[in-house]
């Protein structure tokens, strides 16, 4: 199996040493979303690998020696501002601790994400344009990939609009940034991908591949995996991934984000996080039925 930490949560930014508890002890358990009594036990010793998707790795970096798995990063970097990403530190440290990640984990096993972008009259093409470029500038040596997404209409982008202030995408917008962009990726050894995008811009260079391929998985476990079946808006070829996030729990808070959609049950989780649980979430209740995951 390969744990996906996380994508509802940023468990690297705000749950690190609660990671590293779960990792010691040798299990994490894991309510279902849909059916909170059914908890799914996890024992590491089951996890073949392990995905972090964050958008500051910078507290779980003491930790990585202590991981005996093959470990892959996405660390998310956008151009965004407090207006947009309100809690998110300073771009500056999170480029530095790319630059770590890449030492430690290896440059084949760490891809930034310029994800997702929004078009507004603040940030506009022009604006992404720029930020794409000084960023590659920046990590230019560090990383190899770097995997481009669009704003998708989810929950929170609608409560959000009047912030966000963002429009639909024309074909000159797509023009725009496939051109600029691969252009900037291949002038500093980088390439750009899109992964489950409607518009994926292959004719401009941009590599269509999968966050998670099968072909990355089998080169780091030397396992098959079936595809992830839990994408049902969209294609998606990604392996399947075992999350052991919750829902409502980041609080970076930005407004553009799916896996926040009440900033009230952010704070309220949160509060209800406790370092010593086998759950990020709350604690185990005496009528919750736990079931062993192996795969």
């Amino acid at each position: 199996m390969i744990l996906n930490v996380s994508g509802r949560t940023d468990i690297v930014a705000f749950y690190a040493s609660w990671f590293m508890r779960r990792y010691q002890e040798g299990y994490v358990d894991v309510r279902n979303p849909f059916y909170p009594k059914l908890v799914s036990r996890i024992y590491f010793e089951d996890v073949d690998a392990i995905l972090f998707c964050t958008k500051n790795p910078i507290p779980i970096l003491k930790y990585l020696k202590e991981i005996k798995k093959p470990i892959i990063f996405h660390v998310t970097l956008t151009s965004y501002q407090k207006d947009i990403e309100p809690n998110v530190p300073s771009k500056k440290e999170i480029i530095e601790a790319i630059k770590e990640l890449s030492s430690l984990v290896g440059i084949d096993q760490l891809y930034v994400r310029y994800d997702p972008i929004l078009i507004s009259p603040k940030y506009t093409v022009e604006y992404h344009i720029r930020a794409f470029e000084r960023l590659c500038q920046l990590l230019k040596g560090y990383v190899k990939t770097i995997i481009v997404s669009f704003m998708d209409d989810y929950q929170n982008v609608r409560k959000n609009s009047y912030i966000l202030k963002h429009r639909s995408f024309t074909e000159i917008d797509y023009q725009m940034i496939g051109k600029h962009f691969s252009t900037i990726a291949q002038n500093n050894g980088m390439v750009v991908q899109t992964c489950c995008e409607e518009r994926n811009l292959v004719e401009f260079g941009f590599q269509k591949n999968d966050c998670l391929s099968h072909e990355v998985a089998f080169h780091l476990t030397g396992k098959s995996y079936p595809k992830w079946r839990s994408r049902k808006q969209k294609e998606c070829n990604c392996v399947e991934m075992v999350d052991i996030g919750s829902y409502n729990s980041c609080n970076h808070l930005c407004k553009y984000c799916y896996a926040n959609f009440d900033e009230q049950k952010v704070l309220k989780n949160s509060q209800n996080h406790y370092e010593n649980s086998s759950l990020l979430i709350g604690k185990l209740a005496s009528d919750d039925v736990i079931k062993i995951r192996k795969k």
